[in-house]
């Protein structure tokens, strides 16, 4: 059985998205049939009972209260039947942008890639192939609901799926982060606020240190946990995306939008942003001209 807990990670957004779910029982004797290479994400909740299931070179006895996410690209077969009646819900989603498998800390997404594809930087969630039900979820009944959402009609239920399923997502995603990760997280997260909310304002390691009352060393370790940037280096592309649409929205000659993004001078705007993008602003605006 496995031993060392295993994390699937995704990065959002695009969130997964929902497909269906159902509920199945098997009674003493049967067993969860083999299958290949489905191409969907399969999250079951055991109800009752246990469910003796493997997954290429792993395999596990999901017992009444465990989660167990079998993921797309893999071979999926029983170990053995069940000994008592065993109960599960199932749910089925898929998602188009990156995730990943480790035994270890996050797996951030490739952060220039995501970027392009979503405008936006990636957030990660993670939550274990194997583990407890949060007991938030397990109270909540939403699984349940899933289910039961398949019988109505469909320009109604697909919406309120959705949200239920991210909803568990989310329960899913933050029972797994330990307390360190937490306030790590957290720190992060009020760090990228000031930044987004003053990135036009002239920001150094000291004034980010004495808005958030944290040592800029500590800052920048939760910042690079959480997203893989140091507070500096996220400013600075955040300052250029904010360029990127200043040059695309409005008519602002480049040194003002330059003036405008917190860059300290027209030449260093200019070098930085090609280096990023490369092309030189000017060259990006006439890119887009008809």
């Amino acid at each position: 059985m496995a031993q060392n807990p295993t994390y699937i990670h995704f990065a959002v957004p695009p969130f997964p998205y929902f497909l269906e779910a159902g509920r199945t029982v098997y009674e003493p004797g049967e067993q969860h049939p083999s299958r290949s290479r489905l191409g969907i994400f399969d999250l079951l909740l055991v109800e009752e009972g246990c469910l003796f299931i493997g997954e290429d070179e792993q395999s596990w006895a999901a017992s009444a209260g465990s989660t167990l996410l079998l993921l797309p690209d893999r071979h999926h077969y029983p170990v053995k039947p069940c000994e008592a009646t065993t109960s599960f819900i199932w749910i089925h989603f898929q998602t188009v942008g990156e995730w990943g498998q480790s035994s270890g800390g996050p797996v951030y997404a490739e952060r220039e890639r995501h970027l392009r594809s979503f405008h936006t930087y990636p957030y990660t969630i993670r939550m274990p192939q194997y583990g407890l039900l949060p007991g938030l979820l397990a109270g909540s009944g939403q699984a349940r609901q899933l289910t039961e959402l398949s019988r109505e009609l469909r320009s109604s239920a697909v919406w309120r799926q959705q949200r239920l399923f991210e909803e568990m997502l989310q329960m899913l995603d933050l029972a797994r982060q330990d307390e360190s990760s937490n306030h790590a997280a957290e720190i992060a997260e009020r760090t990228e606020a000031y930044i987004r909310e003053h990135y036009a304002d002239p920001l150094t390691n000291l004034v980010l240190a004495e808005e958030l009352h944290f040592h800029y060393n500590y800052l920048a370790r939760c910042m690079k946990r959480v997203y893989g940037l140091t507070p500096m280096e996220y400013l600075t592309d955040y300052r250029l995306e904010q360029a990127k649409l200043l040059l695309l929205k409005t008519e602002l000659p480049v040194a003002a939008v330059a003036e405008r993004t917190g860059f300290e001078s027209i030449a260093y705007f200019s070098r930085r942003f090609t280096h990023k993008v490369g092309l030189s602003p000017l060259r990006f605006r006439k890119r887009y001209l008809r």
